[in-house]
C-alpha cells in the first residue's frame, strides 16, 4: 500500500508528541542518542537551522496531536533550542501501524558508507566533527604480542573504524596496516613499553624537531 503525505507544515512544538506507544500496533520509540552526540546534534540544527525544512520531522495525526513517527531526536533538540514550531511532513491518517513500523526503522537505516580516506585527505576533520559525522580512530591498545598471531589486517582495521571519535586518525590499506602492526610490535620490545602510545612517545622523546 502506498504511504501517503499531506503537505509539510510548520507544527507547533505543543502539538507534537514522541512516540510513546500510544498507537495501537507501533511500539514506542527505540532511537537513543548520547548526551555528546545530542549537543552536536544541537549545535548542528543552531548552525544551520534551514535543514531542518529539508529534512522535516514525520509525523503522524492522533486526535489532536501530531506523533512524531521519524525525527524523535530532531524535534528533542529543537524542543531543548526554544523552537516554537517545527517543519513536518504528516504522514496520512490512514497509514497502517505497518507501514509505520516500516518507516520508523527505515528513517535511520545508513544504506551506505563513507570513503575515510578521501575525508581524511580532502575534508577537515574539525568540521566533520562539528557535523556528527563519527570520525574513526586507530587507538586501540596492543598490549600483548600474542593477539598478532593469524592476525587478520582487515578485521582489525574495522575493529578500528568503530572505535571512539577522535581528532587525528590514519588510514591504511590492509597490506601497509599489517605491515604498520608489526612495526609497532618491534618497537614495543625495543623500547620495553606495553602499548602503542608509549612507543609514539618513546620516538617523541627521540626526535628532535
Amino acid at each position: 500500500m502506498k504511504i501517503d503525505l499531506i503537505k509539510s507544515q510548520n507544527i507547533a512544538v505543543a502539538k507534537l508528541e514522541i512516540n510513546k506507544g500510544q498507537i495501537e500496533g507501533l511500539p514506542k520509540n527505540p532511537r537513543l542518542i548520547k548526551d555528546a552526540k545530542f549537543e552536536k546534534l544541537k549545535k548542528s540544527i543552531e548552525g544551520n537551522p534551514e535543514m531542518l525544512g529539508m529534512r522535516e520531522v514525520l509525523v503522524y495525526p492522533l486526535a489532536d496531536k501530531f506523533v512524531i513517527i521519524g525525527g524523535n531526536m530532531r524535534f528533542q533538540a529543537c524542543k531543548e533550542l526554544g523552537f516554537k514550531e517545527v517543519p513536518c511532513k504528516v504522514l496520512d491518517a490512514a497509514t497502517t501501524a505497518e507501514q509505520l513500523r516500516a518507516i520508523t526503522i527505515k528513517d535511520n537505516v545508513g544504506f551506505g558508507e563513507h570513503d575515510w580516506e578521501l575525508l581524511a585527505n580532502e575534508w577537515d576533520s574539525v568540521e566533520l566533527e562539528e557535523w556528527g559525522l563519527e570520525v574513526p580512530s586507530f587507538e586501540d591498545n596492543f598490549s600483548n604480542n600474542e593477539i598478532y598471531a593469524g592476525i587478520d589486517p582487515e578485521n582489525e582495521l574495522n575493529k578500528f573504524l568503530n572505535s571512539e571519535i577522535k581528532r587525528m586518525f590514519l588510514i591504511y590499506d590492509n597490506e601497509t596496516f599489517e605491515k604498520v602492526v608489526n612495526w609497532f610490535i618491534k618497537l614495543q620490545n625495543k623500547f620495553d613499553v606495553e602499548d602503542n602510545n608509549q612507543v609514539i612517545l618513546k620516538l617523541m622523546e627521540n626526535e628532535s624537531i
